[in-house]
């Protein structure tokens, strides 16, 4: 992507600051990845190997993002922790229609070394300011594994709320498969 204007939305909560990847973050990010402890359940996939992601890589990954942002199609944000400036995760917003819906879906993802520690909470829970107030959505979604348990605790603490199943929702694994639908709305 060409120089082009920069999406520039951030969530500041009491440990953590929410914001698109910049150029800079290579390092932090990286050592955020290679610090995963092996895999602690199905929905975990642990070490992962990032020797394909080279600098190079991570500023074409940056701008990408700033491409699907300005193309309105997803908002990615990383998580770090305001202590030591460590890369923790990912909140990321798709969009699934604007229009009269305002509506989209949040996928999260905190790296396993720093789990149980209310992270994931205040991850959420501040993305989901961003894309209330500056993203402009009114739904958000959560689509779930029906078997994720860690994944339920974390949309119902973040205030969402179970909505249904929708059967045979996403193909994965070479099969279409059920889902939870946790939501919320802005108020």
């Amino acid at each position: 992507m060409a120089e082009a204007e920069t999406f520039e939305a951030t969530s500041e909560t009491k440990r953590l600051t929410i914001r698109p990847l910049e150029r800079a973050d290579y390092a932090e990010w990286l050592a955020g990845f290679n610090g995963r402890s092996p895999s602690k359940h199905v929905y975990d996939p642990g070490r992962l190997d990032m020797s394909a992601c080279t600098e190079h890589w991570f500023q074409e990954l940056v701008d990408k993002h700033q491409q699907l942002a300005h193309d309105d199609t997803a908002h990615v944000f990383a998580v770090f922790r305001k202590e030591d400036g460590r890369h923790i995760g990912m909140v990321d917003f798709s969009t699934l229609a604007r229009d009269d819906f305002q509506w989209g879906r949040i996928g999260y993802t905190i790296h396993n070394q720093y789990w149980n520690q209310g992270f994931g909470k205040e991850a959420v829970t501040g993305a989901l300011d961003i894309a209330f107030t500056e993203l402009g959505f009114h739904r958000i979604e959560a689509h779930i594994n029906l078997d994720n348990e860690a994944s339920v605790r974390l949309a119902e603490s973040a205030g969402m709320k179970f909505e249904c199943v929708r059967e045979a929702f996403l193909y994965e694994g070479g099969a279409w498969v059920d889902h939870l639908i946790y939501s919320i709305n802005h108020k």
